[in-house]
């Protein structure tokens, strides 16, 4: 047996976790199945995580208007974090997980054995609200928790924070689609999935044959082939430009045989020899030497000016195609991390309404609309 998994971000409604209310899709008579495995009240939650740490950082305040005098409040206000968060856990769908056959209460089983350790996987989140819900077509779970850190030099020394939460946990955010929460919520459908399968149940893991990805994929492996030649390419001509230097060294290091080597100093005038014997006979040789030597050093040496320009200018070039293709590779992995969210929430939602239904909608045709002067409407 198969079965998909499916861990959504909930809205965080308690008063619908509790059944305060009852709601359209909710079947009342099948209630009382629910399991409520805790239901604490956040603001003592609040009291009993943040108070020692809330009053250490008044007490240190000697000015009243940076004193906080409700924590809870203080959060509930803020833009930054959120009171709580609520993650939701599902085996399967309504078709092959109904709540009305035996695969239910193997859900139920599932889930209960799943959500038993939770909280000691978990010491940084507090969970304060957790219900089971077998009232609806699929069973599923209702985990809401507090993130909290300690040990932080800024503000309280123990606070909330989801991002510092997971981190102590071991999860660090790295790309767009390899952040804490996506790290983390895989860790736990691992969890839920080696439950599974002490139940004889196989994780079916779906989306991973999203045409998009392969194409993204393959951008990304050319992108990267080609940055490699190029920087083959660029150690190779760097390798030139390193010979280049070696030979200027080269040259630099027998220079000094211009200086010491016989046949290279003025030559002495010889017993009984006239001026122009020694002129025809000696100087005119070593000037003749002497301008051969200087042609081939310039000629060298312009060469290899042009040589070395050309090679610059190559390696600059080169280095910034290399800087424009890791730019589309970065781009590539954002696209691939895009499209791997939008996968995983089709995956969800193919997971709550059902394959059928989704298909249904999927294939009825898109309303053909028109330009407006204020935008598009539907013909």
């Amino acid at each position: 047996m198969q079965r998909s998994i499916s861990a959504m971000v909930g809205k965080g409604s308690i008063s619908h976790n509790r059944r305060t209310f009852t709601a359209e899709n909710v079947d009342a008579v099948r209630t009382k199945n629910n399991v409520v495995f805790r239901s604490d009240n956040i603001k003592q939650v609040y009291s009993d995580l943040f108070g020692a740490a809330l009053q250490q950082y008044n007490d240190k305040q000697t000015r009243k208007d940076r004193r906080i005098p409700d924590y809870y409040e203080k959060i509930r206000t803020s833009k930054q974090e959120k009171l709580f968060h609520e993650v939701i856990f599902q085996i399967g769908n309504k078709d092959d997980m109904n709540i009305r056959d035996e695969n239910g209460t193997l859900a139920k089983a599932i889930l209960t054995e799943f959500m038993d350790s939770f909280q000691e996987r978990n010491p940084q989140l507090r969970v304060f609200s957790t219900h089971l819900h077998m009232d609806e077509e699929t069973p599923h779970l209702h985990i809401d928790f507090v993130p909290f850190t300690t040990g932080s030099k800024r503000g309280l020394e123990t606070r909330v924070s989801l991002k510092k939460a997971l981190a102590q946990q071991g999860f660090v955010g790295g790309s767009r689609s390899e952040t804490e929460w996506n790290k983390w919520i895989q860790a736990e459908k691992k969890e839920l999935s080696a439950v599974m399968e002490r139940h004889g149940v196989e994780w079916k893991q779906l989306g991973t044959n999203n045409p998009h990805l392969s194409v993204l994929e393959y951008k990304k492996q050319e992108r990267t082939k080609e940055v490699e030649a190029l920087e083959a390419e660029v150690n190779r001509i760097e390798s030139k430009l390193k010979d280049l230097h070696d030979s200027e060294d080269y040259v630099s290091l027998n220079v000094d045989k211009y200086y010491t080597s016989a046949e290279w100093q003025v030559p002495t005038v010889l017993p009984m020899m006239g001026a122009k014997g020694y002129r025809e006979r000696l100087v005119i040789p070593l000037v003749n030497n002497l301008k051969a030597v200087i042609k081939t050093v310039v000629s060298q040496y312009l060469h290899l000016k042009n040589s070395y320009k050309e090679l610059m200018q190559n390696v600059s070039n080169m280095k910034k195609e290399i800087k424009s293709l890791n730019s589309h590779i970065k781009r590539a992995m954002f696209e691939r991390g895009q499209f791997e969210e939008k996968a995983e929430d089709l995956d969800r939602l193919v997971d709550v309404i059902g394959k059928d239904k989704a298909e249904s909608i999927l294939n009825k045709p898109v309303p053909e609309r028109t330009k407006t002067t204020r935008g598009w409407m539907e013909r």
